[in-house]
């Protein structure tokens, strides 16, 4: 092999890093060129080594220098950097479609040894997968957030995209409580939120029920202008197959509650490409909370990159297989890594074009 066929994969990725670098300027992240092009080697070694430990991402990410000086340099960014968490929001809307956005709300969390780390997150809808857009690691280790944590959590995004952005918020049954409903209303934010079996309703003729009275006779029911732990609301009741009940309250249409609903799965397919079907996050040895804070801003800009690619290949240069089930063979993220991974072991101007067209 001729020195210069040698050296063109080395140039096609100083090519895609440069491109990302220029992506990132359109909301930067850092002004300094050394921690652009630091913050834009970093992704390009995380999403290469589909890992979150320092010591791996540093044998992916291309420099002259030793692997020790590498690893200290990344070792010195999250030890002294801070990300504006405001412009970290802004680069993740890159990513999403103008207009009115889907959010959900819900924790992950994981044990490390002694250390638990416990994360409270606002994603909005993208297909089937949530883009991140604001974070906050609590402190109660594995407790469940309160009225508190939320209210400050959506007020930070607020400040950014505005209310009237916001079509819905959906939450599971852990973000119920009247103080939190009533912050929603009054601030005409939509909402669809689960709750436990075991709270009653009250009708508007003032007869209060549990929802396995009301479903003795029928699986499914909708009520319009009843009250749910003292909020005024609308309910859709359900009795699942598993004997389980799903119980909906919202601001909207009780008979649009359950296609609301489903779309708050795509904060546990995020959730799942953060962890053991992406990016291994729960192998991380952070403990540090500001620290994994900033993980999250690199693997949140990972996985958006990845949907997006993704979205684009199916779209543009082939269509991913539907299985006899319905269901695609790869998600957007999946095929979104995979074709990327492999862009940056072989690549070609094909792919660097592919990159220019989807970016």
């Amino acid at each position: 092999m001729s020195d210069q066929a040698s050296k063109q994969p080395l140039r096609m990725r100083k090519i895609i890093k440069d491109e990302i670098i220029k992506l990132l300027g359109k909301i930067p992240l850092a002004t300094n060129l050394a921690r652009k092009k630091f913050i834009s080697s970093f992704l390009l070694g995380l999403i290469d080594s589909k890992r979150v430990q320092f010591q791996e991402i540093a044998i992916h990410i291309e420099s002259d220098a030793k692997l020790d000086s590498v690893e200290r340099n990344i070792q010195s960014f999250f030890k002294d950097y801070e990300f504006d968490y405001q412009q970290v929001c802004l680069v993740l809307l890159l990513f999403l479609p103008k207009g009115e956005l889907t959010l959900s709300i819900d924790r992950t969390e994981w044990d490390f040894g002694i250390y638990q780390c416990n994360i409270l997150m606002i994603v909005a809808q993208h297909g089937s997968v949530g883009i991140p857009l604001y974070w906050e690691l609590l402190e109660n280790k594995s407790g469940n957030s309160n009225c508190q944590n939320r209210q400050d959590l959506l007020l930070k995004l607020i400040k950014v995209i505005g209310v009237k952005r916001i079509k819905v918020i959906i939450g599971d049954r852990e973000f119920i409580g009247q103080k939190w409903i009533k912050y929603l209303k009054d601030n005409n934010i939509s909402y669809c939120i689960r709750v436990p079996k075991s709270h009653l309703i009250t009708l508007k003729n003032g007869n209060t029920f549990s929802i396995e009275e009301l479903l003795q006779q029928q699986a499914e029911r909708y009520f319009h202008d009843c009250m749910v732990d003292s909020v005024w609301c609308n309910t859709m009741i359900k009795r699942l197959p598993s004997g389980d009940y799903l119980f909906l309250i919202s601001d909207l249409s009780a008979k649009k509650l359950g296609a609301i609903y489903r779309k708050r799965w795509c904060i546990e397919v995020l959730f799942q490409t953060f962890k053991e079907r992406g990016f291994d996050l729960e192998s991380t040895h952070l403990k540090c909370p500001k620290k994994l804070s900033k993980l999250l801003v690199f693997v949140s800009i990972a996985v958006a990159l990845c949907v997006k690619f993704g979205e684009y290949y199916h779209q543009k240069v082939q269509k991913i297989k539907t299985k006899p089930h319905g269901y695609k063979a790869n998600s957007f993220f999946r095929k979104g890594l995979n074709i990327i991974r492999r862009g940056f072991k072989n690549p070609t101007k094909v792919f660097v074009q592919l990159w220019n067209k989807c970016f």
